[in-house]
């Protein structure tokens, strides 16, 4: 593989994410989302293992991969000081690598291509990745379509990136062949009459699946339309999802649940109207090695929860924590 030059991005040692025999284990992440943002790592049963600043502020709402996690690299937004904190995992541990300036208030961030994704509330951004860093500087970016502050999610497909603002729309960004963001954003076709409030996305190859969260339904765009639309049943606002092989997984705020889809070609059925309930509204959710975690909240504290998901797409708690406040959630499995 060819390597190139770091650009002017300077590592940083703020602390070890985890021991390295945590490295052996599977863990679930969040933010603090606070004025000094951190980041926390959890075991799936709920114990506290280490916090780490980030390095910049929190501060965002109403948004979903507010951490992305690819291989060894780990993203977290940091809205209120408008970058991107870059860990890597090590022999030694997770280490903060890096602060990746962004346009504007980070919201979301997605990794793929070769690239590091930078969603804001107005634009989204691409930064390439390398061996040692993100570079500073964004080789391509797009201005959303409506850019008036609501985007909630950015998710990466083969050839395009597709994107959620809650102002009821859903979009698609191409790009280059080195992975860089080119053109301008574009609605998808085929947006239903009724669409109100599009919220969070998983994507699979060619697929997204979108939220479609105040109409109470799910979205299956594919080649820049929407082909698929499924209703939540007795769940409302659907808000978050995840995918694990042939089950989506959504989290429904206002309902505080998750609900089990069977998702293939252009389907999307519902198996299991409640899966996992919870005391709060969850906030996000996310699914790897069998594990998932979902972070929710009450109005006054935030909560992290660990399940055991089986070949069934069952879930069993395997432990929670409680804290203050809370932003994004992601699943780290161990190396191979």
């Amino acid at each position: 593989m060819k390597h190139f030059p770091f650009l002017g991005a300077v590592a940083l040692t703020l602390g070890v994410a985890v021991t390295a025999s945590a490295q052996n284990r599977t863990v679930v992440v969040t933010a603090s989302n606070a004025a000094a943002n951190q980041l926390l790592v959890y075991s799936t049963t709920g114990r506290l293992l280490q916090t780490m600043a980030t390095g910049g502020a929190g501060g965002v709402s109403g948004n979903a991969g507010g951490i992305a996690h690819s291989h060894d690299w780990l993203a977290v937004v940091n809205y209120g000081s408008n970058d991107v904190s870059l860990f890597k995992r090590t022999d030694a541990g997770l280490e903060m690598k890096q602060i990746v300036p962004a346009l504007a208030g980070p919201v979301s961030v997605a990794f793929g291509h070769g690239h590091l994704y930078i969603l804001t509330g107005t634009e989204v951004e691409s930064h390439q990745l390398w061996e040692f860093g993100a570079s500073p500087s964004a080789d391509g970016s797009a201005g959303l379509v409506h850019a008036d502050g609501s985007a909630a999610q950015v998710g990466v497909l083969t050839t395009q990136l597709v994107i959620s603002e809650k102002s009821n729309m859903i979009e698609t960004v191409n790009l280059a062949a080195d992975g860089a963001i080119t053109g301008d954003a574009n609605m998808v076709a085929n947006i239903p009459a009724n669409v109100n409030a599009p919220f969070g996305l998983a994507t699979r190859g060619d697929d997204a699946y979108v939220t479609i969260a105040h109409a109470n339904e799910i979205s299956l765009v594919r080649d820049n339309a929407i082909v698929t639309i499924t209703g939540s049943g007795t769940q409302m606002a659907p808000c978050w999802v995840t995918l694990d092989g042939p089950f989506l997984f959504s989290a429904n705020s206002p309902s505080m649940s998750v609900s089990r889809y069977l998702v293939y070609g252009t389907k999307i059925i519902q198996l299991a109207a409640v899966v996992a309930k919870f005391n709060g509204a969850p906030t996000d959710i996310d699914y790897a090695g069998g594990v998932a975690t979902v972070i929710d909240n009450n109005g006054t504290v935030s909560h992290i929860s660990a399940f055991r998901v089986d070949g069934d797409g069952k879930f069993k708690l395997t432990g929670s924590a409680t804290l203050p406040s809370a932003n994004g959630a992601a699943v780290i499995t161990p190396r191979d």
